[in-house]
């Protein structure tokens, strides 16, 4: 299921579950977001204690989940990993810090746009020059090498972590924490949320749907099959957006965003490279995790710790606001930003020391 109109349909369904989330009760611009939603699960169980993002998202236990169940019903579940495991973590934990520096993963950066959020078009443009950025590595041999057959426990791990968080979620004990107030608070009905998961997870297990793919082989091959996909949910996105009122064209007054472009495009750059030397965006990850890839799962392990430390360590940025006087706060902190330049140097490191050297052969 990978031709362009199959991508476009499913792009097509997943676009119009997004902006149904968002109607039931998602936070706007937000139907889906797999760094905020990761980033809401860590603070849900404790890990960091930003009161406005601690939610468990059943959309992302639905992903996971939704993957592993298309993966056995179409015999694609191949537990595997052993590529790399340590490097694939410290990865996972700078896409997701780079990620909530822009506020938000590739999939909600789409679904900014197709609410017009000007500032995720800059986002966007950024996010296109770090997987050129890593094209570039991918042509002079960047590899973390192969991946092994494993055991079947080490491929339904993370299913079986998702699995004990729906059960957390449902109980609901004391010891999980919920915002009141903020993003956190916002959130669609349990079981429509995870059925709406379980919904985009088979559907993107079955298409193979990643961005950051779809992007690499418009580059490599001049193939635009994979972003069909995205083109679909950015279509079915603004048409529900503009009918429900939500499109706003513009910088200023965009929900849970920032209006600086520097970083926006850094940030950005940071999370398409990073995602290009992983393999694929976050949703990607996920969607990998639940056909059994064990390296996939250890990268969205690194997501989570990457969204404790973001919020413990002051790296988020805070979304702009305005006063009534027309001044502007929030954005991106000091220490954000020191952070997102040492991620973009860390990743050029790791992909320069992964790539194959030309040796070269002296005469005499």
């Amino acid at each position: 299921m990978n031709s362009k109109k199959a991508l476009f349909s499913a792009g097509a369904v997943i676009g119009l579950i997004a902006v149904a989330l968002v109607w039931f009760g998602n936070p706007q611009n937000m139907g889906f977001c797999i760094a905020c939603f990761i980033r809401d699960i860590a603070g849900a169980v404790g890990v960091h204690r930003a009161e406005a993002v601690q939610y468990i998202r059943p959309e992302i236990i639905g992903l996971v989940l939704g993957a592993l169940l298309m993966a056995l019903a179409g015999k694609e579940f191949q537990p595997r990993g052993g590529s790399a495991p340590m490097t694939r973590f410290i990865l996972g934990v700078a896409v997701m810090i780079a990620a909530l520096v822009f506020l938000g993963c590739p999939l909600r950066m789409v679904l900014r746009i197709a609410g017009g959020d000007l500032n995720a078009v800059v986002g966007l443009v950024g996010f296109i020059a770090g997987i050129a950025v890593g094209v570039v590595f991918l042509k002079r041999g960047y590899s973390l090498k192969r991946t092994y057959q494993m055991p079947t426990l080490d491929g339904l791990w993370l299913s079986a972590v998702q699995i004990a968080l729906l059960v957390l979620l449902v109980a609901a004990p004391a010891f999980i924490f919920f915002s009141e107030s903020g993003p956190g608070s916002m959130h669609a009905p349990l079981l429509l949320a995870l059925a709406a998961g379980l919904i985009v997870g088979g559907l993107a297990q079955k298409t193979r749907l990643c961005m950051v793919g779809g992007i690499r082989d418009v580059i490599l091959f001049k193939d635009w099959t994979l972003l069909m996909g995205f083109l679909g949910i950015l279509v079915v996105a603004l048409i529900g957006n503009i009918a429900l009122h939500y499109f706003k064209v513009g910088f200023i007054g965009q929900p849970i965003a920032h209006v600086d472009g520097v970083w926006n495009f850094l940030s950005m750059t940071a999370v398409g490279l990073g995602s290009v030397m992983l393999g694929g965006c976050p949703l990607r990850q996920l969607i990998l995790s639940g056909e059994g890839n064990a390296d996939s799962a250890v990268t969205v392990v690194g997501y989570f710790v990457g969204a404790a430390i973001a919020h413990n360590f002051g790296l988020a940025s805070a979304a702009t606001a305005v006063a009534e006087d027309g001044t502007l706060s929030g954005g991106p902190s000091a220490a954000g930003k020191v952070a997102t330049v040492i991620i973009l140097v860390v990743l050029v490191i790791i992909a320069v020391a992964n790539s194959k050297r030309q040796e070269t052969v002296k005469e005499g």
